[in-house]
């Protein structure tokens, strides 16, 4: 009992640092700008503005100059972060090399927190996801993807407000696997009671200070019957703790039927690793896609936030690129690190070019540069301040 009320006492506290609007882990949308509501920005510590160190990650393709776009949107806004550019990338590394070099684990180790943008993992060349190495090597246990339609971005669903949180170190992306005989490959999903509870607190306690009312988690146990049992048998474990918030299990079928039915009848899922994956970028597609939604991975000595879209290789260079989601996932980070206000503006100041749609990039249906795009955002952000 003590060591369950410590363990809720830590991911209260992780939960207090992303207090906010939108963009967080925490989605409280009370007005067209996502302003956060007096109860939510309490719960959290007092604005800091002393000055953080944050390890980048510009990442490939697009990552240069999406990341570009951030450091001078927060250079715009005044945020108070150093940031420490670290080169990380498999694109030149040897097949089943570690491909996370020192650089980056000692920076990371040090800052306790990252920003990354998209990373390129060459496909049937032996190569380790870099996106899963890191999650490995920091423990980041929960990807936290909050999606909410965004005024003014046209999608086919106008009252989406939902988050997903994936258990982000298992389930079949453990990479256990072998070829049993020439012809027959064998992977291994690997679900166990401590990580599930792990994730499935964490998700409680987001429904807890967000006050939402529900948390579904996804299964299939009819097939699954060992792993997803273990998975869901543990996140009814946890819910008995949380008498407040309904508990209801669903099958990822289901899951996936209903979103694109009613997807505003979700406020919070938890599920296992792959059908996390899937489901977080199903919902992206809710509310105009993965160039518009941020993404957190969570651990309890380091966060990592990242943009979750490709590297887009074929714009890579061309001024093109949206950086949207880097941006937003740049303004989690914010909150994460108790710099509240300076989230609040530059979230504000986003939102407000993407609303008036007359400076957005080309995948939002605009005719708009990088560079243009980014620009906007900054005046914005000077005619706030």
């Amino acid at each position: 009992m003590w060591a369950q009320t410590l363990r809720q006492q830590r991911n209260a506290s992780q939960l207090r640092s992303f207090a906010a609007p939108l963009f967080s882990t925490h989605t409280t949308p009370v007005s067209p700008f996502f302003t956060t509501t007096t109860t939510t920005r309490s719960l959290a510590t007092s604005n800091t503005t002393e000055t953080r160190r944050v390890t980048l990650i510009p990442g490939d393709g697009i990552g240069v100059e999406i990341s570009n776009a951030v450091k001078a949107i927060f250079k715009a806004a005044a945020a108070p972060v150093e940031w420490e550019e670290v080169i990380v990338s498999t694109l030149n590394a040897k097949p089943g090399q570690n491909p996370l070099n020192q650089d980056v684990i000692d920076s990371i180790n040090k800052n306790k927190i990252g920003l990354k943008g998209p990373l390129a993992t060459p496909i049937g060349k032996g190569h380790m996801s870099l996106n899963l190495a890191l999650r490995k090597q920091f423990g980041l246990y929960a990807n936290v993807r909050p999606v909410k339609s965004i005024p003014g971005v046209k999608s086919g669903y106008d009252n989406v407000g939902l988050c997903v949180i994936r258990e982000n170190t298992e389930g079949e992306y453990t990479g256990i696997e072998h070829m049993v005989t020439p012809g027959v490959a064998q992977s291994i999903k690997l679900i166990t009671r401590e990580a599930s509870k792990k994730v499935a607190d964490y998700a409680f306690q987001y429904a807890k200070f967000q006050n939402k009312p529900k948390v579904i988690a996804a299964h299939k146990t009819s097939v699954m019957r060992q792993a997803d049992g273990l998975f869901i048998k543990s996140c009814k474990e946890v819910s008995c703790s949380y008498p407040t918030i309904q508990f209801e299990e669903m099958s990822i079928d289901k899951v996936c039927l209903e979103l694109t039915n009613k997807p505003e009848k979700f406020d919070v899922l938890v599920l296992p690793n792959l059908y996390g994956d899937i489901v977080s970028d199903l919902c992206a597609g809710l509310v105009g896609g993965l160039g518009l939604t941020p993404s957190g991975n969570i651990g309890t000595e380091a966060a990592i936030f990242e943009s979750v879209h490709g590297t887009a290789p074929d714009i890579a260079g061309q001024n093109k690129a949206n950086p949207t989601a880097l941006l937003l996932s740049a303004v989690m980070m914010l909150r994460h690190m108790h710099m509240f206000q300076k989230a609040d503006l530059i979230e504000t100041a986003a939102l407000d070019v993407l609303r008036a749609g007359k400076t957005i990039t080309g995948d939002l249906g605009g005719r708009a540069s990088t560079s243009e795009y980014t620009d906007a955002i900054c005046s914005r952000i000077h005619e706030l301040q």
